[in-house]
């Protein structure tokens, strides 16, 4: 009998433990590895497991050491060419990984790919390398998606929206974007607020990170003529990274004669990319669009 409680304990333990670290699952059309810390340039030295976590209808996924392309590719009979590259946010803490905006341009006529990234735990090059080898995979892969190798872009939400921009000023070659659209993006180390995203950049660059480090990574400093059109989309009542990381972006991005549009909707808070119930879901999604095919 007791015998038979323990195998009945074990067997909950080990549903508990599946429970919290679920298959991730999703309607992509290929599902490509890119790499891992052995075969990257650079290892960000996580060497504990990474953890799935469920999370509405995506996922938290923490201590990533493998980077994982998720392909939505449009249908040859609407395909418009053009392509995005998404790279989740997540505080560089986790990876925030959901679909749903991949799924909706797939169904508009516009490839894209959910990014899982490494974490930086500390080394900083392994989100931005991977982030390059993803638009360089999609550019180098063109004609079999049936995309334009000119028309493909980067697209990131809060910290994602921080890699996206890092990946818009710093990029070159078949590595560089040709158009940005940055949702509620962190931006700025210098911004001094009771909500500034030092511990985005605690992740990105450890605790004992220096002045001169934030002021490299505060992507602001970074725009110069050559950085891609870029798109902002934001909430005026984002309570999680203040508004102003996209209104500097905006005025650094207009000062250098950069192309750029931004959307400020009136509510809506912060993390609405993946939130169906989004007052202002379509409108976002529409505008996304209409930025897109303008290149």
């Amino acid at each position: 009998m007791r015998r038979l409680l323990f195998l009945v304990a074990a067997a909950a333990m080990a549903m508990t433990a599946t429970a919290k670290n679920p298959k991730v699952e999703s309607s992509a059309d290929e599902v490509v590895v890119l790499w891992n810390n052995d075969s990257a340039p650079h290892s960000n030295g996580d060497t504990k497991p990474e953890k799935i976590v469920t999370s509405g209808k995506g996922y938290k996924i923490s201590h990533t050491t493998e980077t994982v392309l998720y392909i939505f590719k449009a249908k040859k009979s609407t395909r418009t060419g053009h392509s995005l590259v998404i790279l989740p946010g997540g505080g560089y803490s986790v990876v925030s990984l959901s679909f749903g905006m991949a799924e909706w341009l797939r169904d508009n006529g516009i490839t894209s790919v959910v990014v899982k990234y490494r974490l930086p735990n500390g080394v900083k090059e392994a989100p931005l390398e991977d982030a390059a080898a993803a638009i360089e995979y999609m550019r180098k892969n063109a004609k079999r998606f049936g995309i334009d190798p000119q028309k493909i872009g980067v697209s990131g939400s809060s910290a994602g929206g921080h890699l996206a921009a890092w990946s818009s000023v710093v990029l070159q070659g078949e590595q560089k974007p040709n158009f940005a659209v940055l949702l509620y993006p962190v931006i700025s180390g210098q911004i001094w607020s009771p909500k500034a995203q030092w511990s985005t950049f605690d992740e990105l660059l450890g605790h004992l990170r220096t002045p001169a480090q934030m002021d490299a990574h505060s992507v602001d400093l970074l725009v110069n003529p050559q950085t891609p059109p870029t798109m902002l989309l934001l909430s005026d009542d984002d309570d999680v990274v203040p508004t102003v990381n996209s209104t500097i972006y905006y005025k650094a991005l207009k000062y250098h004669g950069v192309k750029s549009s931004m959307h400020i909707y009136p509510s809506g808070g912060h993390g609405w990319r993946g939130r169906e119930s989004f007052e202002y879901r379509q409108q976002w999604l529409e505008a996304t669009k209409e930025w897109i095919l303008s290149f």
